[in-house]
């Protein structure tokens, strides 16, 4: 899986992309074709926004979104967003594959 961590207005520092390294490692937990995945952080005066893109084999990018005053926090968000839509995603394809 390929982690791209990018910064908008802001330069991302060691500790946060760790920190988003470690968060992200774990959708795959939730859907085994993630490919690649894409970071995105943004500063607008005190507000931080991210947006987390998930590349899926065979189907269209799950994206998530979060904004706040702790980047931190944020990216907590938007990872908990994804596996939300992970899981949801798989459950739906399992059921259609089960009822057939």
């Amino acid at each position: 899986m390929d982690i791209r961590i990018t910064g908008r207005h802001l330069t991302i520092t060691d500790p946060i992309r760790q920190y988003a390294i470690s968060k992200v490692n774990r959708l795959p937990r939730y859907f085994d074709r993630v490919s690649n995945v894409d970071v995105i952080a943004d500063q607008h005066g005190y507000n931080h926004e991210v947006e987390i893109i998930v590349h899926v084999d065979g189907n269209d990018p799950f994206i998530a979104h979060s904004t706040g005053r702790d980047m931190y926090a944020c990216i907590d968000d938007a990872v908990n967003k994804l596996e939300r839509q992970l899981s949801e995603f798989k459950k739906k394809q399992r059921n259609y594959k089960h009822s057939a």
